[in-house]
């Protein structure tokens, strides 16, 4: 094989440009795949909450302050993951930081299948949250390091339709096991079990994922960059890494301070304290909703289960739509999407009706849930980039542990459109703050995006 050379040394704004020129082969589509399978099984746990809760509270008669806690545990543990793996990431590398947060959601999440008790199946949603949190900063900040920036979006969004599959996909799964047991095991039990045995399964299919390039030049691991840039190039001929200083950042706060970087963390944590408002308001509560407006366990179930198509499809959507619409304004525009159609859901009462607003809402939340994905890693730098994304991503996992506590008050007490309500505001706050601080990405190179 030829390999070319540069008359310069190469710097690590050339390793940039080197992994935005690849095109696009195996080891990224693989990499889109193992990334893709990995979220699924973060969907999946975030929304078994609403499965979880809607057959202990018709089967088991549980609610009020024991109901809020169960759908709140596995948030807050997710909270302390997203915040504490981001950081590791950024200290350990993305590929090993993958795998720990693996191997603790599956043991955790098969704890909380074989739990005795509500207070200790509390207590293992919280502990699989944290393990689970890690995935969605980690993975943010993986896929925008190797994808090249022709193809960042197209190829993020991919690996974000794999995930939501899980929607649809636990939605007929809760609805073929609602009160049935299988070899003895409640069906909210066995939904537990599936997910930790896939986890095991996409821990191993990351094995052979070739760590960050950008992550292993800014540690000063010349050698290693240029043995992952040739796997990713996957044949195509790169330029030798010159060695150089180790840009390790042993103060992130103190980076972070820095502009343009300090409005940055500030307007994402704004927006990512109230977007969950929006986007699980309707994935978690739909159910509760349906059975508050006084439709039966089965029909709200499948009600429920139809609107999820909306999940992939609003993936699938946004392929196209992020490598053609600005980033910044296509979250803006689905979150305003998605607050109309959410008030429509709550207020129109012909099940045809309900299933198509129920599908338009999904499908602008996945657009918006797609898009803000890209683009929160795509606004910090390469030696901070988890370790933001993860600080400011774990509000948003905060602020859902706080959801129902907040929501099902005001759906038991003023109803459904009133809940809706709430969401809207909270929406209409996180628009407001992205519009003015938030830069745009779209075509740009990260290293453009962000100057050192």
């Amino acid at each position: 094989m030829t390999t070319m050379t540069v008359a310069a040394p190469a710097t690590r704004n050339d390793v940039g440009s080197q992994l935005d020129a690849l095109p696009v082969g195996r080891v990224h589509r693989k990499v889109v795949i193992a990334i893709g399978l990995g979220l699924f099984f973060e969907v999946y746990e975030i929304f078994v909450s609403s499965s979880i809760a809607t057959a202990l509270k018709t089967e088991y008669h549980l609610g009020g302050t024991t109901l809020s806690l169960l759908m709140a545990s596995s948030f807050i543990g997710m909270f302390i993951g997203a915040a504490a793996f981001g950081r590791i990431a950024d200290r350990i590398g993305r590929r090993r930081a993958f795998l720990l947060n693996l191997v603790w959601f599956s043991v955790c999440s098969l704890l909380a299948a074989i739990a005795p008790t509500p207070a200790l199946l509390v207590a293992a949603r919280f502990l699989a949250g944290i393990g689970i949190g890690a995935e969605y900063p980690v993975a943010d900040s993986y896929l925008s390091d190797v994808l090249p920036k022709d193809h960042r979006g197209r190829l993020a969004a991919w690996a974000y339709t794999c995930s939501f599959l899980a929607v649809p996909a636990l939605g007929f799964l809760t609805l073929g096991l609602s009160g049935r047991t299988v070899f003895g095991m409640e069906g909210w039990r066995v939904l537990l079990l599936i997910g930790a045995v896939g986890a095991v399964f996409v821990m191993f299919l990351r094995r052979g994922l070739p760590e960050s390039p950008r992550w292993l030049v800014a540690q000063g691991r010349t050698r290693e960059a240029q043995d992952a840039l040739q796997e990713l190039a996957d044949g195509s001929p790169v330029a030798p890494i010159s060695a150089e200083p180790a840009c390790v950042t042993a103060n992130p706060v103190a980076r972070l301070r820095q502009r343009p970087y300090r409005a940055r963390v500030g307007m994402l944590a704004v927006f990512h304290l109230f977007q969950p408002f929006g986007y699980y308001g309707f994935g978690t509560l739909a159910g509760l909703v349906l059975l508050a407006r006084g439709f039966d366990v089965s029909a709200s179930l499948l009600f429920t289960a139809l609107s999820f198509f909306g999940y992939p499809l609003g993936s699938l959507l946004s392929i196209p739509l992020l490598a053609r619409v600005e980033r910044k304004y296509l979250v803006l525009a689905s979150a305003a999407a998605m607050a109309g159609c959410g008030i429509a859901f709550a207020t129109v009462s012909d099940p045809a009706l309900i299933v198509l607003f129920g599908v338009l809402t999904t499908t602008a939340a996945n657009v918006f849930s797609n898009v803000y994905h890209v683009y929160q890693a795509e606004i910090f730098p390469s030696d901070v980039r988890a370790t933001a994304v993860g600080w400011t991503y774990s509000l948003s996992r905060l602020s859902s542990a706080a959801m129902p506590f907040v929501l099902i008050p005001v759906l038991d007490h003023y109803g459904a459109t009133a809940m809706f309500s709430v969401v809207v505001a909270a929406l209409v706050i996180a628009i407001a703050v992205l519009m003015p601080l938030g830069p745009r990405t779209t075509g740009r190179s990260l290293e453009e995006i962000n100057p050192v």
